[in-house]
């Protein structure tokens, strides 16, 4: 079975090519009901907790530790982001994936919620266009990715290049 990724923008932004994952059937368990040690706990608002670490590995347990249609959601951005910019740094942090080039620090990073999968881009008010979610942090501006409609990976791909372009964040 096929979904798409919801993606809230305006009406006027990013009408290209869209891209359908494949539906991820695994169900994961609340944290009060979570039974083994090596199931990961997941936070308020089904984030999962994962311990700090820099490197793929990390990422890659942050994601596969995402709950049902997340996880090929977080696979296709990290394949997206890997392929656009093939030298990436990544390191999960805070409880969230992080990516950035070394030395220049981090460009973006992303975080699930109830809802939505909420993607960071640190200098998105300087991509052409901007993102379309507004943050209060005049420089950051957010992608939120709802289940089930589409998602411009041409769109995404091009703010993935200019972000990783501008001056990283150091944190």
């Amino acid at each position: 079975m096929s979904e798409n990724i919801a993606v809230e923008r305006p009406a006027k932004i990013a009408s290209g090519n869209a891209v359908k994952s494949a539906r991820n059937t695994a169900n994961s368990k609340p944290p009060e009901q979570a039974g083994a040690a090596s199931e990961p706990v997941l936070l308020s608002g089904g984030n999962p907790q994962i311990a700090k670490g820099y490197g793929d590995a990390p990422v890659q347990a942050y994601i596969a530790a995402m709950p049902g249609w997340k996880r090929s959601v977080g696979e296709r951005l990290d394949a997206l982001i890997a392929h656009t910019v093939p030298n990436v740094s990544k390191a999960v942090k805070w409880n969230s994936p992080f990516y950035g080039l070394d030395g220049q620090g981090w460009f973006l990073s992303f975080h699930c919620f109830d809802k939505y999968i909420k993607v960071a881009f640190f200098r998105g008010a300087s991509l052409d266009p901007p993102p379309p979610v507004a943050s209060k942090q005049p420089e950051v501006r957010y992608l939120h990715i709802q289940q089930g409609a589409e998602i411009d990976e041409a769109e995404f791909a091009r703010w993935v290049k200019q972000a990783s372009q501008l001056p990283g964040e150091k944190m």
